[in-house]
């Protein structure tokens, strides 16, 4: 049974009062910076004073999708959000659990970060690069070719 929410949102999406500086560091809806420049997302749980943690990102854009994913699942796909065109939801939960929720939307987050940081490494100078993980292991699934036999005279 499909549960149906109904959440009533502020239709301002930003404060008046807060100055401009202050909007360079928030460039997303439901994420801010922490001192050391991790990226963090939580969101609050409707009708209660609780937050739901959403996970600490390398980039903002990564924080923003956890949230995105976040607010769709807990008020529905009228959900103001940060990327509405990336939102790729597979249905509803049958759960909506602040710990299901949480769980998605860090899956999500995770997989931005992981791809954001991958991007950036491979747009880096060729002195800089580092090898991706997975670049570094031998495929196992291979059958390795026999080495060539020693010629003897």
């Amino acid at each position: 049974m499909e549960q149906q929410h109904q959440f009533t949102c502020s239709s301002s999406p930003t404060n008046n009062n807060k100055t401009d500086n202050n909007n360079n560091n928030r460039p997303y809806k439901g994420i801010r910076m922490r001192k050391w420049g991790k990226w963090v997302a939580e969101i609050r749980e409707p009708n209660k004073r609780s937050r739901i943690w959403l996970g600490s990102y390398s980039t903002p854009v990564a924080a923003a999708r956890a949230y995105d994913t976040a607010v769709y699942y807990l008020r529905g796909p009228s959900a103001p959000v940060n990327f509405p065109e990336l939102l790729s939801c597979d249905g509803g939960l049958d759960d909506v659990s602040a710990a299901t929720i949480r769980k998605k939307a860090t899956e999500i987050g995770a997989r931005v970060d992981a791809e954001t940081r991958c991007l950036n490494e491979q747009h880096a100078p060729a002195s800089e690069l580092k090898p991706c993980w997975f670049e570094e292991k031998p495929d196992l699934n291979k059958i390795p070719k026999p080495e060539p036999e020693p010629e003897t005279e």
